[in-house]
């Protein structure tokens, strides 16, 4: 479901690990191993989603640190949409 809202793979993964984690804080190089993707794709989104108010980025010497703004108007909703389409997108594991 995500994918048809976000049509933009690496921002996509980004939503992803801002939602559902939002009290997450990490700089690009981070973020790049953990998605594992490039680091300039990765910045060049980052800006975007920073300019929309859903990222919040601090400085802290000469590295910028992204996290998410809990103050997001629609952060719940968000939330919500990331949960469920990764509930379809994955098989769910039992434990017998």
């Amino acid at each position: 479901m995500l994918d048809m809202l976000v049509t933009s793979r690496v921002r996509r993964k980004i939503i992803v690990v801002f939602a559902k984690y939002p009290d997450f804080k990490t700089h690009v190089r981070g973020l790049a191993k953990l998605i594992k993707e490039d680091p300039g794709n990765i910045q060049r989104e980052l800006a975007k989603l920073t300019a929309a108010k859903f990222l919040i980025m601090t400085k802290k010497g000469n590295t910028r640190i992204y996290q998410t703004n809990k103050q997001f108007p629609i952060l719940k909703e968000l939330q919500s949409i990331v949960i469920k389409s990764q509930k379809g997108s994955r098989p769910s594991k039992t434990i017998n």
